[in-house]
C-alpha cells in the first residue's frame, strides 16, 4: 500500500494544530517513509499548504509527491469556520480557466515549489460544466507544458466523477469517503469506469470523517443512527478476528486494483505513528470474507 498524508487536520479541521506540531506531523511521516502528500488552498484558508512547504523545504524534491487543488480562489475576509486558527481570508468558488491558473500559482508559492506533481478541481459539485470548460481545460494545458504532472478531480461524490470519467481525460480521481468499509458507494459504476479507463484512484476519508476512527462525526456532520448502528457491526466483526476497526478501514480501499494512494490526516506524530502501524497490520483474508 501508497500511505499518504492528508493535511487538512494541519490547516485546523475541527480543532487548532499549532506550528510546531504541524512540522512534527510531516516529519514523522518523512520518517515513517510517507512520501505522497495531498493539500488544498481550502484547507484552513492557505494554512495546510504553507505548513507543508514549510515541513518539505529543504528535502529532495524528487523524492516526494505533492498533490494540491484549484476550484477555490482566496480573498481577505471570515474564514470558514470549520477551520480553526486560519487566517482571516474567504475561500470562494472559481472554476475558471483563468481562475484556476492563478489559483495553482498562489498554491505554488505557498508551497515554495516550482511545480505539483497532481492538480486536481476541487469540490465542483454545483459547477460540473464550468469546471470541465474552465478549470480542468487549464489543468490540461498545463499538463502539455510539465507545469504539473496529473491531473484530476477531487470530490466526496461519484456521480460526476462518473461523468468527468467519460467526458474528460482525467488521470487520476481523488475519492473521498466513497470508498471504505463503511460507505462502499465508488463500488457500483466509478471503480469499473477507472480500471476500464486506466484512470488512477487515491482513496481519501478512509474513516468517514471519523465515525471509523471512535468519532461520531460521518461525513463532517453528526452520524446518523443507521450508520452508528453499521459501524457497530463492523467493529463485532473485526473483534471476532483480533483486528482494529481502524485497521480493516485504512487497508480496505486497496482492495480495489485501482486505487494507487490511501490518505490519512493526522494532526500529532503519535496519529501518524499510529496510523502507519494499522498500514503494516497483518490481517487475516477471512476477515475481509465476513466484512463483505
Amino acid at each position: 500500500m501508497t500511505l499518504g498524508l492528508g493535511t487538512a487536520p494541519l490547516g485546523g479541521l475541527y480543532e487548532a494544530v499549532d506550528e510546531e506540531t504541524a512540522h512534527a506531523v510531516v516529519d514523522r511521516a518523512w520518517e515513517r517513509g510517507i512520501r505522497f502528500f495531498d493539500t488544498a488552498p481550502y484547507y484552513g484558508s492557505g494554512l495546510a499548504e504553507r505548513r507543508l512547504g514549510a515541513a518539505l523545504g529543504g528535502r529532495p524534491r524528487d523524492q516526494f509527491t505533492v498533490s494540491t487543488k484549484v476550484g477555490r480562489l482566496l480573498r481577505p475576509g471570515t474564514p470558514d469556520s470549520g477551520w480553526a486558527g486560519a487566517p482571516e481570508l474567504e475561500a470562494y468558488f472559481d472554476f475558471s480557466y483563468d481562475g484556476a491558473l492563478r489559483s495553482l500559482e498562489e498554491s505554488l508559492e505557498r508551497l515554495g515549489l516550482e511545480r505539483v506533481d497532481i492538480a486536481l478541481v476541487h469540490d465542483p459539485d454545483d459547477h460540473p460544466d464550468e469546471a470541465l470548460e474552465g478549470a480542468f481545460r487549464a489543468l490540461a494545458d498545463l499538463r502539455e507544458e510539465g507545469v504539473v504532472g496529473a491531473i484530476g478531480f477531487g470530490m466526496n461524490q461519484t456521480e460526476l466523477l462518473c461523468r468527468f470519467a467519460l467526458e474528460a481525460d482525467p488521470d487520476c480521481f481523488l475519492v473521498a469517503g466513497r470508498w471504505t468499509v463503511l460507505d462502499r458507494t465508488a463500488a457500483a459504476e466509478l471503480l469499473p469506469l477507472c480500471a476500464e479507463r486506466g484512470i488512477d484512484v487515491i482513496a481519501g476519508g478512509v474513516f468517514n470523517s471519523g465515525v471509523l476512527a471512535g468519532g461520531d462525526t460521518f461525513d463532517y456532520g453528526k452520524a446518523p443512527h443507521e450508520v452508528v448502528t453499521r459501524v457497530h457491526e463492523l467493529q463485532e466483526t473485526c473483534e471476532r478476528h483480533g483486528v482494529p476497526l481502524m485497521a480493516a478501514a485504512v487497508q480496505f480501499p486497496e482492495r480495489d486494483a485501482s486505487v494507487t494512494t490511501v490518505l490519512v490526516g493526522c494532526r500529532s506524530a503519535h496519529e501518524v505513528d499510529e496510523d502507519a502501524a494499522l498500514a503494516e497490520l497483518d490481517l487475516p483474508a477471512a476477515l475481509w470474507d465476513d466484512l463483505g
